[in-house]
């Protein structure tokens, strides 16, 4: 007998079953912050402007939680799937901005729902940390583990940027981004087979400069910040991911060329146009474009990018877009999924 409150169990093992995304939601912070305020540091707004395409990010209020901002992209998502939170089976949070190492945010992020008794867990795999959560979230809804999942993308990264580090602080922004996945006919359009894989051998190109251990035995060396060779990263994504992104195409069975929309992780302008153009993505697909006004925002980026499409209408419901997620580990993940 379940508690009052906790989702029926899904029905086990279902035949002919797929799973969809039903519903989206976003949550961008109020404080807007332009590239001018970076000019101390020695990035200009042309530099930025020409090298990453970046004109503005978001910052997060001081007492704007990284689940605050995933609880706003999660109600509104599960408002436009119309999925009441208490139906919901399965919640993941790709997340790098949980400030501590335990316990992790998911839980808290479903009680504050109403989805208690959901089974809860964060992921953490960096930027493309939605992508693995979706792609989770789509095989336990598929298995009937779950009737409904909740993936949410949330960062408050702006915590972890030194103030002084060009290289890092004008780059990245907070936000969160929000998916509903529920059940469908197996054969109906909806979330496609997932293309996933790792380096760790190029795990040094994004990380932290100390570890939280070395902090504290020696906190005169200065505390832990994210680190980032964009340069190396740059090189390695524009050589290794349109293999991964035509593998996801041929597993959904659909040409490139084919796509309404490509919505690619959102770290460089130059670097999404590039992978648009050597994937061989159509002239009238919509390629995203929200770094331009979101920065880097992580496992936000890819949720927050689609949704963005879909609120300005420039993919229609049913087309085929692809996701594709990239960064620290190095993690990578492409899917192509039916807008909802």
């Amino acid at each position: 007998m379940t508690e009052p409150g906790t989702p029926a169990p899904a029905r086990a093992h279902p035949a002919n079953r797929g799973a969809r995304i039903a519903g989206l939601g976003a949550h961008r912070p109020k404080d807007v912050v332009g590239n001018a305020a970076f000019a101390a540091i020695g990035s200009s707004d042309a530099w930025l402007r020409a090298r990453t395409g970046i004109v503005s990010r978001h910052r997060a209020a001081p007492d704007e939680s990284v689940v605050d901002m995933a609880v706003a992209a999660a109600e509104e998502a599960l408002a436009a799937a119309g999925v009441p939170a208490g139906d919901v089976g399965l919640v993941l949070m790709a997340t790098s901005s949980n400030p501590r190492q335990t316990p992790g945010l998911a839980p808290e992020l479903a009680s504050r729902l109403g989805a208690r008794g959901a089974g809860a867990s964060d992921v953490v795999a960096g930027c493309a940390g939605s992508g693995y959560a979706l792609a989770f979230a789509a095989q336990a809804v598929a298995a009937g583990a779950a009737g409904h999942a909740l993936v949410v993308g949330a960062e408050r990264l702006s915590d972890g940027l030194d103030p002084g580090d060009r290289a890092t602080r004008p780059l990245f922004g907070d936000g969160a981004g929000a998916l509903v996945v529920s059940a469908c006919a197996a054969g109906e359009p909806g979330i496609g087979p997932v293309v996933w894989g790792s380096d760790g051998d190029r795990r040094h190109l994004i990380g932290m400069t100390r570890s939280w251990q070395d902090h504290a035995d020696d906190p005169g060396g200065g505390r832990p910040y994210l680190t980032m060779q964009g340069q190396q990263l740059f090189m390695w994504a524009a050589r290794a991911l349109v293999p991964v992104a035509r593998r996801a195409c041929e597993a959904a069975g659909v040409e490139p060329h084919e796509l309404a929309a490509f919505v690619p992780h959102q770290s460089n302008l130059p670097l999404v146009r590039y992978l648009a153009r050597a994937l061989g993505v159509g002239a009238g697909a919509a390629v995203s474009d929200d770094v331009v006004v979101s920065a880097n925002t992580s496992a936000a980026a890819v949720p927050l990018a689609l949704h963005r499409l879909v609120a300005d209408g420039r993919v229609t419901r049913g087309a085929s877009a692809l996701l594709l997620g990239f960064g620290a580990g190095l993690t990578y993940t492409a899917q192509v999924v039916a807008v909802p």
